[in-house]
């Protein structure tokens, strides 16, 4: 399975590196990569195309412990790069529901959403 297609080079475009910053678990997943036969998941939601054609992607990066999951970059090619037992390789979700935020795929993919993503403001009482 291609990890880049066309639609999703028209998708990093709209959605270039830095463009859905602040809005954390709102942010809209543009793909989810995922390791078939064991941990690893990548919910992407930004990407800028690099001048070697690689991709340089931002997102949620879960390699299988909630404590250490975190928020951030990932090469295209890395991803491309790992080699799993079998002959298998990550993949594409093509099931991720169309316009997911990152709550609703963390939600959708089981992965426990961070305390830090909690939107809601603390309200404050002047007295």
């Amino acid at each position: 399975m291609k990890l880049m297609t066309k639609e999703l080079e028209e998708k990093f475009k709209k959605y270039p590196l830095g463009s859905q910053d602040g809005l954390l678990g709102d942010s809209k997943v543009i793909v989810k990569y995922f390791n078939p036969m064991g941990v690893g998941t990548w919910l992407i939601t930004e990407g800028n195309k690099l001048d070697n054609g690689d991709y340089k992607m931002f997102g949620y990066c879960h390699l299988g412990d909630n404590n250490w999951a975190e928020l951030g970059y990932v090469m295209l090619s890395e991803l491309e790069s790992i080699k799993l037992p079998y002959g298998f390789k990550i993949e594409r979700d093509l099931h991720l529901p169309k316009d997911c935020t990152l709550i609703r795929a963390m939600e959708f993919s089981g992965i426990l959403i961070p305390s830090y993503f909690n939107s809601e403001k603390e309200e404050t009482i002047d007295i």
